[in-house]
């Protein structure tokens, strides 16, 4: 056989750039040899062998019986055993000179090896396999390498073609490598519940939005990111929208991205502009992890106003489909990553009237390693415009168009939310009505006289009706007493409250204070709270405020 063709694929051995002397398989007997002299002997001083003469002369045989890897020689179609080395016949027992591989070594079938044998033969090119377990329990990389060998007996010097397989026992190394993939694979889980653990159990559910959100974890091989997503009620029929994604993988994302999202959820209940929410958060963030940026989303929809009020931290706009079809893209502005600090966000606006439908997104939807982040975000767009149905049948369609499967190789979280066009008997459970609040102190009585004709025209029950005009008049008078025109009343009813809202171009906020005896002022926020079943304050858009409150109607059968 050819020692040269695959003497180099065994460890320890070099490539040889000289052409080496066929040998032909020794006879069992082992011969006898020893290592060449540097110089010869009797020879012309300074004439020196070359190592490569010391090698052509060790026994082919000798060689492959001291290896300690497992050794077996195939020749033929039907691979017969030309022969096996002592630490093959340890590991797998003696094999009879001369069978079929099929017959004699069951032990290549049951690893999937017979046919690499073939392939090898046809190619005439050596195949390796790694990481084999055998029935012992004991781990092997094969490589299969294509030899030529004499035909026994054959005075014409024919020759046949056979495979040479060579096994390393990789035990400890793939003992090593599935304890890193249990551990790994530990850490995971890990990451996975902890993030699934800081997610909403539960999403809120707006009177006047129907919402729906996924989140689904990267593939096996992927570590779990920061994605987060989170709806918040503001109060007085307002609510934020929030979708965020941490960088880095892991425990501690998942860990970062629950500070964070637990800050939003306080700020959230100061009731203030998007882009100040984003500038108290990205100080926090810092403060968390110097070294972890986040991007974030943070969106609020006011039902009176029909659109998406939203402030970004370097993360993918909002993409809106409205009751024609069109899709709008939230464009600017946008602010650099929360934790960079030292830059201002600002504010922005996208509309969202009824028929609506809004999607907010990680960008492990819409990036893919082979093209550009802009084409992911476009294709999105396409698929929002023909995914209809519930929120959360549009969620399964989009993650679906975007090819997401359970291998992905990143998380992604998407929110869907819609503002319902209402008809018929629907529409008439969600009314409004507002009045101007012109002139002085008369404008007061104006204002008890309007809440007590709407409210009845709504059909409230003689108590909430009562409380309903109670504090409508609590509200116009604080206004009157200490804010500055223009002032508006504004009564709303949903399906399962009502809410009382007057604003005025005064940014100083009320507050909840106890009212001396003696006092003449102060007990108006008081009642408010007190017979509300929930009641607050904002400063609006351009200077003023707002002040609200809001009763839970009765159930109805």
């Amino acid at each position: 056989m050819n020692f040269t063709r695959w003497s180099a694929r065994l460890p320890g051995t070099q490539r040889r750039a000289a052409a080496r002397t066929d040998l032909g398989i020794s006879p069992p007997q082992r011969a006898e040899s020893s290592v060449p002299a540097a110089r010869a002997e009797g020879g012309q001083e300074g004439t020196t062998l070359t190592p490569a003469a010391g090698v052509d002369e060790l026994p082919t045989r000798e060689v492959l019986d001291r290896i300690p890897a497992l050794v077996a020689l195939v020749h033929g179609p039907e691979h017969r055993i030309a022969y096996v080395n002592d630490a093959y016949a340890t590991a797998f027992g003696d094999r009879p000179v001369g069978e079929p591989a099929r017959d004699a070594l069951p032990e290549l079938e049951e690893l999937g090896l017979l046919p690499l044998l073939d392939q090898v033969l046809r190619s005439s090119k050596p195949r390796t396999v790694k990481s084999r377990k055998a029935a012992s329990g004991r781990s092997y990389t094969f490589t299969c390498t294509p030899v030529t060998l004499p035909v026994s007996g054959s005075a014409a010097g024919l020759k046949d073609d056979g495979v040479l397989v060579f096994a390393a026992d990789v035990t400890d190394h793939a003992e090593a490598a599935e304890r890193l993939r249990a551990s790994e694979r530990t850490q995971r889980e890990t990451a996975v519940t902890l993030q699934r653990s800081l997610l909403p159990q539960e999403l809120e559910q707006p009177d006047d939005l129907r919402i729906a959100a996924t989140y689904q974890p990267g593939g096996t091989e992927a570590a779990v990111g920061g994605d987060w997503y989170d709806v918040i009620t503001l109060g007085g029929g307002r609510t934020a929208l929030v979708i965020g994604d941490v960088m880095g993988r892991g425990v501690r994302a998942a860990a970062v991205m629950g500070q964070l999202r637990t800050a939003v959820r306080a700020y959230a209940r100061l009731d203030l502009p998007p882009h100040e929410v984003l500038q108290l958060l990205d100080g926090l963030a810092t403060e968390i992890d110097a070294m972890q940026i986040a991007t974030m989303v943070y969106a609020v929809h006011d039902p009176n106003e029909g659109s998406l009020t939203y402030a970004s931290a370097g993360h993918l706009p909002i993409l809106v489909r409205d009751e024609g079809g069109t899709i709008h893209r939230a464009e600017e502005p946008t602010g650099p990553p929360l934790g960079t600090g030292g830059w201002l966000h600002t504010s922005g606006s996208v509309p969202l009237g009824p028929g609506s439908t809004a999607v907010l997104y990680t960008d492990g939807l819409v990036e893919r390693r082979s093209e550009d982040i802009d084409e992911g975000v476009a294709s999105l767009e396409r698929a929002l415009a023909g995914a209809t149905g519930t929120p959360q049948v549009v969620c399964d369609r989009l993650i679906r168009a975007l090819g997401v499967t359970a291998d992905h190789d990143d998380d992604v979280a998407v929110l869907v939310l819609q503002h319902p066009a209402r008809k018929g008997l629907d529409a008439e459970l969600f009314r409004n009505a507002a009045l101007e609040l012109l002139g002085g102190v008369e404008a007061a009585p104006r204002a008890r006289a309007f809440a007590t004709g709407v409210l009845a025209s709504w059909r409230f029950p003689p108590e909430l009706h009562d409380l309903g005009v109670l504090a409508a008049s609590e509200l116009v008078a604080n206004s009157l007493q200490h804010g500055t025109p223009p002032m508006r009343l504004r009564l709303r009813r949903t399906d399962r409250r009502l809410i009382i809202e007057v604003t005025d171009g005064d940014d100083h906020l009320p507050r909840r204070r106890r009212a001396e005896p003696a006092d003449e002022a102060g007990r108006g926020i008081a009642i408010v709270a007190t017979i509300a079943s929930n009641w607050g304050s904002r400063r609006t858009p351009g200077g003023g405020k707002a002040v609200w409150c809001e009763f839970a109607l009765p159930r109805s059968d």
